[in-house]
């Protein structure tokens, strides 16, 4: 296979982040959305809250499921920035993840120093601003 596109990359990052909840903490969000802009990567995910969590939550116990879920995080983000950093060919600077417990969304921002090859990477939406 040639060099891959972006749309690709992309995907691929969506299908291992898939398989890494799955594998890790036994529950694979329902919908994933994933996006380079310039030298970010922003990836969305849905119903990414596991039962427990949810059991917890609606026995009341709000901070101890914010706490399970600070450690989950905490488990996997050097999972995650290992799996983009192969995906992509390029090192991760910084990777935030935050998870809304309320809402079962989990939002993933992954900032590169440079662009992966792709043979389309001129259609990553370029910042437009820079203070």
């Amino acid at each position: 296979m040639g060099q891959a596109n972006i749309g690709q990359l992309e995907t691929e990052i969506s299908q291992q982040i898939i398989k890494l909840y799955n594998d890790r903490i036994g529950k694979p969000p329902s919908q994933i959305i994933c996006h380079f802009f310039d030298t970010e990567i922003v990836i969305s995910l849905e119903n990414s809250v596991t039962q427990a969590e949810q059991t917890l939550l609606k026995g009341g116990y709000d901070s101890l499921a914010e706490q399970v879920r600070l450690y989950l995080e905490k488990i996997i983000k050097p999972e995650l920035k290992s799996l983009i950093e192969e995906i992509i060919g390029k090192p991760v600077i910084d990777l935030m993840i935050n998870t809304n417990l309320a809402t079962g969304r989990t939002g993933i921002i992954v900032v590169l120093n440079q662009l992966p090859d792709a043979h389309n990477s001129e259609y990553i939406p370029q910042e437009n601003v820079k203070n």
